[in-house]
């Protein structure tokens, strides 16, 4: 971690997002790292009240759908985070290339270098099982067609318009603090007592998971090498990879007790998909729970010596006790 240093001489991370899960668990990381954080937010005062653990971030009023503001925002930043995104899928077409759009130019006018939190999305079929940083991009949903169209979008600014890009893809998020999460809305039910566990897919085929702090540890290392990175530095976290069956057990291992195991209700979801945006974004990722998914973090263990890892129980302990389905306890010991 970076030493602490007078402010005039501590690195500055701007950070869209603070108040969602990977862009609060990035800027509490880089927080952490001793940067100073600039988390900007439409309610400000809301933010700094509501965002636990974030209260050394200094609170800027924006809105990263206007380019001036966020200018604005990142004048002196080395980093700009860029993890805004609208909740629960909704817009995603609309808002996210604009916002996009608005990230570049505030790099452009500061000279930091955007970090993106990429996931799974950009993959199809023909990348199984292993996903590689190279592997080939030819999504199944409208989201997987989104981000790609992001990340080609960087990749020209990289090239063409000397804006710097980090990009660190991980499979699905979990953490104590997250609005939406696989784990959480598919299969255990959050602010509810764990009682039964819903199985997405067979229960043999493996999945990866990212745990947000671990995530978030591992970009925080990376940010703190950035000037020695590539233009546009792409990278793997692979985080935990469980088969459903071990997600289970471990999950029973939490809870002390037994648990009733289910199978995620898809045709019921598929009826009322249309009625519910979530419920239809979330079916257009089945295809993921059906085949084993990994992400081959060789080129950041390379970089870093060693991915961040928190021992998948103690995750999961602290994610469902955030997550309102455990009662908090003793600290684990990590």
């Amino acid at each position: 971690m970076r030493e602490q240093s007078p402010q005039a001489d501590t690195p500055l991370a701007l950070v869209i997002g603070a108040t969602g899960s990977i862009g609060g668990a990035v800027a509490a990381a880089l927080l952490a790292h001793g940067w100073r954080v600039r988390a900007m937010n439409r309610n400000p005062a809301a933010a700094r009240r509501d965002a636990a653990g974030l209260e050394a971030c200094d609170w800027v009023r924006g809105d990263a759908m206007v380019e001036a503001d966020l200018v604005a925002a990142a004048q002196g930043a080395q980093i700009i985070v860029h993890a805004g995104n609208p909740a629960g899928y909704s817009g995603w077409a609309k808002l996210l290339p604009p916002m996009m759009e608005n990230v570049i130019a505030a790099a452009k006018a500061s000279g930091a270098r955007i970090l993106l939190p990429g996931n799974v999305y950009n993959y199809g079929p023909d990348a199984w099982p292993m996903f590689t940083e190279t592997s080939p991009q030819n999504p199944k949903t409208r989201k997987g067609a989104i981000r790609v169209a992001l990340e080609q979008r960087l990749i020209r600014a990289a090239r063409d318009e000397g804006v710097r890009t980090l990009v660190v893809r991980a499979g699905d998020f979990f953490g104590p603090i997250s609005a939406s999460s696989w784990l959480t809305e598919g299969w255990v039910r959050k602010d509810k007592p764990l009682t039964a566990v819903a199985l997405p897919g067979p229960a043999g085929i493996a999945h990866d998971w990212a745990y947000l702090p671990d995530l978030a540890e591992s970009m925080a290392q990376l940010a703190d090498r950035e000037a020695e990175l590539e233009a546009f530095a792409l990278y793997n976290h692979r985080g935990h990879v469980v088969t459903g069956e071990e997600m289970f057990q471990a999950l029973q291992r939490v809870a002390g007790r037994k648990l009733k195991r289910q199978s995620v209700p898809w045709f019921a979801m598929a009826v009322a998909s249309p009625f519910v945006e979530m419920l239809r974004e979330m079916m257009e990722m089945r295809y993921l729970w059906d085949h084993e998914v990994v992400m081959d973090n060789s080129k950041l263990v390379a970089e870093l010596g060693a991915e961040p890892h928190t021992p998948l129980d103690i995750a999961l302990r602290r994610t469902l006790e955030g997550q309102g389905c455990l009662k908090p306890s003793v600290r684990m010991a990590a």
